[in-house]
């Protein structure tokens, strides 16, 4: 197959020809859009390479990796060249779609074209890379995928799950009804006493231009803060630059809480998409700080509202609180991790 592999940098790099085509054949999640990767790469301690396959003008796959160091860095590093300090490797991920395949394929693929592709990439990107490139990690494999790139040399891990809430429901009423008991009357009582408290101003909406990206930020990075450090995670802050493109567009429904001074107590938002929405980010100041509890549940009432109303297959709840997720209906979707030394990559 004469297919051409480019290796992209969106900081740099113009937009593929025929890339917004091809995201919206392929009914793309809103972060493969070329302008938000440009964004939060720019400011990304890890950058991302986009390695986009064509046959001739026309894409027919595209695999995202963020290029990895060990020590953690307030400046974007370099993604090509010899890496003279330290080794560097890539993590084929997408930022921030947590849980999702960070690879897009063209109908016409078959599974051996599939192979095929994941090995011309793996190439191409490590040869972009550089020498001190050290391999390939594969963060977020669907076991259906796990057949395009498993092989000699190629341990294989468990990784954390992701969470997924199947809509079979009419309304919002029928899932709270298939709930445990406890769990159903408390996001009812909760619910209620959120929407009559005067103190919590409550607005849901797309393209919201009232909203200042580095104040989410703010929220978002001290939230994550108290949470403590995602293990082996070297994504970085979500900068406010990108949160105020992304909560701009029409497609991203955001929830916020502000108190009755205009203070913000908490955001939320959803990456619509024909079948299948990302509840995506969330974040909220301390109880000890004014917040009222349980908002958070309110959230997530709100969102499978959005799922039901609108029809859609399911709603992703991204990865982490696998348990609490769980007593919500959510079942947990079971990842794998694939380790490609640099060696192995020539194979």
């Amino acid at each position: 197959m004469t297919w051409q592999v480019r290796v992209l940098d969106p900081r740099t790099d113009p937009e593929p020809e025929g890339w917004a085509g091809f995201l919206e054949a392929q009914q793309a999640p809103v972060p493969w859009d070329y302008h938000l990767m440009r964004v939060e790469s720019r400011f990304s301690q890890s950058p991302t390479l986009l390695t986009v396959i064509s046959d001739g003008d026309e894409p027919v796959a595209a695999v995202l990796a963020m290029v990895c160091r060990p020590a953690a860095s307030e400046r974007p590093g370099p993604v090509r060249g010899l890496a003279r300090l330290s080794p560097r490797w890539l993590e084929v991920q997408h930022a921030w779609l947590s849980g999702y395949p960070p690879w897009l394929f063209s109908d016409g693929l078959d599974a051996a074209d599939r192979r095929e592709i994941m090995r011309r990439f793996e190439q191409a990107v490590c040869r972009v890379t550089g020498p001190g490139c050290v391999g390939v990690v594969y963060r977020t494999v669907p076991p259906e995928s796990l057949d395009m790139l498993t092989g000699r040399g190629r341990p294989v891990r468990d990784t954390m799950p992701t969470s997924v809430l199947e809509n079979s429901f009419v309304d919002v009423d029928g899932w709270l009804a298939s709930l445990r008991r406890s769990r159903r009357l408390s996001l009812r009582s909760q619910s209620k006493k959120i929407a009559a408290d005067p103190g919590v101003v409550i607005r849901t909406d797309a393209a919201r231009t009232d909203l200042d990206g580095l104040e989410l930020a703010t929220l978002l990075r001290e939230h994550r803060a108290r949470m403590g450090p995602v293990k082996f995670d070297r994504r970085g802050p979500v900068t406010g630059e990108y949160l105020g493109e992304l909560v701009r567009r029409p497609d991203v429904i955001t929830s916020t809480y502000h108190d009755a001074e205009g203070r913000l107590l908490a955001f939320t938002n959803v990456l619509d998409h024909p079948v299948a929405p990302l509840h995506q980010h969330w974040a909220a100041v301390a109880p000890e700080e004014g917040r009222p509890k349980h908002l958070y549940f309110e959230a997530v009432v709100r969102n499978v509202r959005y799922m039901i109303d609108g029809n859609r297959k399911s709603l992703s709840m991204g990865r982490g609180l696998t348990d609490l997720k769980a007593t919500l209906g959510f079942q947990p979707v079971p990842l794998l991790g694939v380790i490609v030394p640099r060696p192995v990559t020539r194979w």
